[in-house]
């Protein structure tokens, strides 16, 4: 009979307890006063924070790799990792090797996925672990990599009460020594941005692919006028100590070059003997593999300070040549085209690049340009008299640099070079070669092709004679009715010759 009554009693209790929750609910969503209800709210949350807190004592930041709306890779994250790579190694089973710099054998290692170390700090002792989340299945198209390549992160953990220590203290020590790493580890790198259509985007890390710079060009193996060289050297030794300045001027620490001369003239060693000579990394901006000014601007916020950012043969790269087109027209004469093209083929307004001309000039001077410091901007051109003045003009291409033929200087200089260990300068031929060089034009690379060694029975002057051979017959051709035109395509090499103006 006991038995019956208490399980009576307690099918009351349960209609009670029911109906008291469903009256709660009917009067909770019908409070008149909203902050009534946001204090109820904000009440449970504050006990809710204290129970968990007594139940898991231990607080986590995390730091992704990717910041700004996905737009930027996140700084804090590589330094982070850098870090890791001294901490991560002792305890880690699973590490991921990447070549280090300073060439050799040397590796740089860190934490692969999944794995976790701890570290200690002042008596406080943390927790590192590296972890990654798949994409959003409705990731946008635009951010082709970014959104469906994994999202990494580090994920750092430690006890409550070492709080404003971890925060105060052990994550700007963790910063400051990842820099130090990175520069210790640092690598010169030439990057360049490529079309990955076709290709996994996970096995990317960035809108940038790049390989080791290890060209061997410095200012003093290139032929050229000592005076114009250390005028060039000059005014990157001043840019290199601007820092203060461009603050107190209000200007972006950046300076533009443009390069321009005949092909062969060494427009591009020109620029690995700049980046040798800072010590700067390379981006060769691929401008016909970039759709949108939007991509443009992605590009150079993923680009590094200490860096020369290189527009080879600008006037090729994009129609920043001649009278500038409205959109409207661009547009009329692409749907020209389509009428008149095979329908089966992708329209050209889908497959060419859409970077304007502005949009390459809010690049290199506008907002954006600002996205960094410390960093060099050059073109480079066969036919500059065909660029857009606004393209070129001061403040967006700061100093111009001529590249011209071999003139006596260089000559002196390539002999010197080409054939070490002989008194070329006491060869008969070399006089003659050098007034040669005063009538016909050539190129520096193609008066050093001709001075290099061909054969072990090759000496100084079985090289000038060669070098004689192919003056005299350039200045033959130089002399026809018909002179032979300079030639305009890169990829095609030869002799540039034209008869010298008297005048």
């Amino acid at each position: 009979m006991d038995a019956l009554a208490a399980y009576s009693w307690f099918g009351q209790l349960s209609v009670v307890i029911s109906v008291v929750a469903v009256c709660w609910t009917m009067v909770w969503q019908n409070l008149e006063h909203i902050r009534l209800q946001q204090f109820f709210a904000r009440g449970f949350n504050r006990r809710a924070r204290r129970l968990a807190a007594i139940v898991d004592p231990y607080l986590s930041v995390t730091f992704e790799e990717y910041e700004g709306g996905r737009i930027k890779s996140s700084d804090a994250f590589k330094e982070v990792r850098s870090y890791l790579t001294t901490a991560s190694t002792r305890d880690v089973r699973h590490l991921r090797a990447e070549c280090g710099g300073g060439g050799g054998d040397k590796l740089v290692l860190s934490m692969a996925k999944g794995e976790e170390v701890s570290d200690a700090f002042r008596g406080a002792t943390v927790w590192w672990s590296a972890a990654a989340v798949p994409p959003p299945r409705d990731a946008v198209p635009y951010w082709s990599r970014a959104s469906r390549a994994e999202r990494r992160y580090f994920r750092l953990e430690f006890h409550e009460s070492h709080r404003d220590l971890v925060l105060n203290d052990y994550i700007p020590h963790v910063r400051r020594q990842g820099r130090a790493i990175m520069v210790q580890n640092r690598q010169r790198r030439l990057y360049t941005n490529i079309h990955r259509e076709g290709y996994d985007d996970g096995w990317y890390e960035d809108v940038w692919t790049h390989v080791p710079f290890d060209h061997p060009k410095t200012f003093d193996k290139m032929a050229m006028d000592p005076a114009k060289k250390k005028e060039i050297i000059d005014d990157l030794d001043m840019f290199k100590k601007g820092k203060e300045y461009h603050n107190r001027v209000g200007k972006p620490w950046k300076r533009g070059y443009l390069l321009y001369g005949p092909p062969g003239t060494g427009k591009s060693t020109m620029v690995a003997a700049m980046a040798n000579y800072l010590d700067y990394d390379v981006y060769d901006f691929e401008l016909t593999s970039v759709k949108t000014n939007t991509e443009l601007r992605k590009l150079l916020i993923e680009t590094k300070s200490k860096s020369i950012m290189v527009f080879e043969d600008i006037d090729c790269s994009l129609d920043v040549t001649g009278k500038r087109r409205s959109k409207e027209e661009e547009d009329k004469a692409d749907d020209e085209e389509e009428k008149d093209g095979d329908p089966r083929r992708p329209s050209k307004k889908d497959a060419k690049s859409r970077v304007t001309l502005s949009g390459l000039l809010n690049f290199i001077d506008g907002l954006w340009s600002a996205c960094g410091e410390e960093r060099l901007i050059v073109f480079t051109t066969n036919h500059v008299e065909k660029l857009d003045p606004a393209l070129i003009r001061t403040g967006r291409m700061d100093k111009r640099i001529e590249m011209s033929y071999c003139d006596a200087e260089s000559f002196r200089f390539l002999a010197r070079m080409h054939l070490d260990g002989e008194d070329a300068e006491g060869h008969e031929l070399f006089g003659v070669a050098r007034a040669l060089l005063q009538e016909v034009n050539m190129v520096p690379v193609d008066v050093g092709e001709h001075l290099t060694r061909k054969s072990v029975d090759d000496d100084a002057r079985s090289c000038l004679a060669r070098l004689v051979a192919a003056l005299e017959k350039a200045k033959e051709e130089a002399a026809k009715p018909e002179p032979a035109q300079a030639e305009e395509d890169d990829g095609k090499k030869g002799i540039v010759v034209q008869a010298k103006d008297d005048n």
